[in-house]
């Protein structure tokens, strides 16, 4: 049974569907990048207000800015804005609803004056992002705003149809303010520390260079929110749809599945309120900072210590490293005695629970995460996620045993070889540069830590230099297993 309004009654039992009247609903959120996380995350806790009998004036309009969105919208055009949303249990079940927040799609490049109208909207309260990292249009060297893009060159252009999500959101803030009216809050829900912060910057910098009079304006009376996010949402494959046909009848052109886990930590930062989330399990707070670092210190960076390990041992499956004892006692070792101790206090966490529940998470079977996905781009993960857990457990004399085996592990991997002899794809932006030096380092141990545009000056302490030799003479000597039997062994 394709998915519609007018199908919606005709589902089966199991799967929940909007039982509001979502012809009441109006757009108070507008939304860039409406891909599988934005649909498993945000639009589900607004799905769950408006279950709920509330916040019918904060339903969602979808904004698609890229070409490839163009499916999205024509999918969204097919379904009346519906989508299924999966939730896949560790045992093989599925907890299966309709989510009907989502009331309208627009395609920037089909009309890009219809996009910039709907912010520019008195009704249109926030406008919210999930463009990914490289969205925000920084330079990877500089970590400024690259004024450069020819993309946003075009869209400075006096008198041109903005093309950017930067363009399309900038013109309707400037015709808020010759209107007269408060700018919309801008609330980044991508996974980015300091998204907020690193929202107001770019989108500033863009105004700025259009109008400084506007980029003053936002300046002074806008609000770019922190938040954090989590849930583990793969790429939609065609066995979710094929799975959902089989299970409930329902044919869904672009389905999302994920994991049950959920979490999103706001700032209460808005110019026009907000959707009352508190009420659906989102935790509303003054400052984001201590959830952000427990994610990225001990989730993120979890995922670096078991992905290298894992791969060199021969697993190409996230949860299959996690069921292996070695690796879950290697991981929760990192995280209670070396992550915990660099952490803040953070309100509201049981952190023994949340530790568990992440290696429970990362063993889920049906999310079917690759371990390769965790083994790219580490030239960026690493230092964002890990180098600064070792770094104060220098300072403070702290252990940096398996966090240093992590760094060994990834150099290792970087050497394109795995155990058995296999070649490894390495996907990193720096690959050229990084898989020679990791190549050269048998004759020269600390080759690749000498790298300071990645490592800063840790190659200059000589604690950190000796535990990582050590380590990484054990990987290559001994293999990815017996290095971990002797961590385990030792500590």
């Amino acid at each position: 049974m394709k998915l519609n309004s007018q199908n919606l009654a005709d589902f089966i039992e199991d799967v929940a569907v909007p039982t509001y009247d979502r012809s009441e609903v109006t757009v108070g959120i507008v939304h860039f990048g409406v891909g599988g996380f934005h649909r498993a995350h945000q639009a589900m806790y607004v799905d769950r207000l408006l279950q709920q009998g509330q916040a019918l004036d904060w339903g969602i309009c979808g904004v698609g800015v890229m070409p490839g969105d163009r499916r999205m919208h024509d999918v969204m055009q097919a379904q009346d804005c519906l989508y299924t949303l999966a939730l896949k249990h560790s045992d093989g079940t599925w907890d299966t609803r309709v989510i009907g927040s989502i009331v309208e799609y627009l395609f920037a490049p089909d009309d890009a004056e219809a996009v910039i109208e709907k912010m520019a909207a008195d009704t249109t309260k926030i406008v919210s992002l999930t463009i990914t990292e490289g969205g925000y249009n920084f330079s990877a060297t500089t970590g400024e705003f690259d004024a450069e893009n020819p993309a946003i060159v075009a869209d400075l252009v006096d008198g041109a149809v903005p093309a950017t999500t930067f363009g399309l959101v900038i013109e309707a803030l400037a015709r808020r303010k010759e209107r007269g009216m408060t700018p919309f809050t801008v609330m980044s829900c991508d996974n980015i520390e300091g998204n907020g912060h690193m929202a107001q910057s770019t989108f500033t910098t863009f105004a700025r260079l259009k109008d400084p009079a506007l980029a003053d304006w936002i300046d002074a009376e806008g609000a770019f929110p922190n938040s954090m996010v989590d849930r583990i949402t793969p790429v939609t494959t065609p066995e979710v749809t094929e799975q959902l046909s089989v299970r409930y009848a329902i044919d869904d052109q672009w389905p999302v599945a994920g994991e049950p886990f959920t979490q999103w930590v706001l700032e209460d930062k808005f110019t026009l309120g907000r959707p009352p989330l508190e009420d659906v399990g989102v935790q509303v707070v003054e400052d984001v900072t201590p959830y952000e670092l427990m994610k990225l210190r001990l989730l993120n960076a979890s995922h670096q210590a078991l992905a290298y390990f894992g791969y060199l041992s021969g697993y190409r499956l996230v949860h299959e490293v996690c069921q292996d004892s070695l690796f879950a006692d290697f991981l929760l070792a990192y995280m209670d005695e070396e992550a915990t101790p660099t952490l803040q206090p953070v309100p509201g966490i049981d952190l023994t629970d949340y530790k568990k529940t992440l290696i429970e998470r990362f063993s889920n079977p049906e999310i079917r995460d690759t371990v390769a996905r965790l083994c790219a781009e580490s030239s960026d993960r690493i230092p964002k996620w890990l180098l600064p857990v070792i770094r104060k457990n220098l300072e403070t004399g702290g252990e940096i045993a398996r966090s240093t085996a992590v760094v060994a592990s990834w150099a290792r991997y970087a050497e394109a070889v795995d155990e058995a002899g296999e070649p490894i794809e390495i996907v990193d932006q720096l690959k050229d540069s990084l898989v020679p030096i990791a190549q050269s380092q048998r004759e020269n141990p600390t080759a690749f830590i000498a790298n300071r545009s990645v490592f800063g000056d840790l190659i200059d302490n000589e604690r950190f230099v000796a535990e990582y030799t050590k380590q990484l003479s054990s990987l290559q000597e001994r293999g990815a297993r017996a290095t971990l039997e002797s961590l385990r062994s030792t500590h």
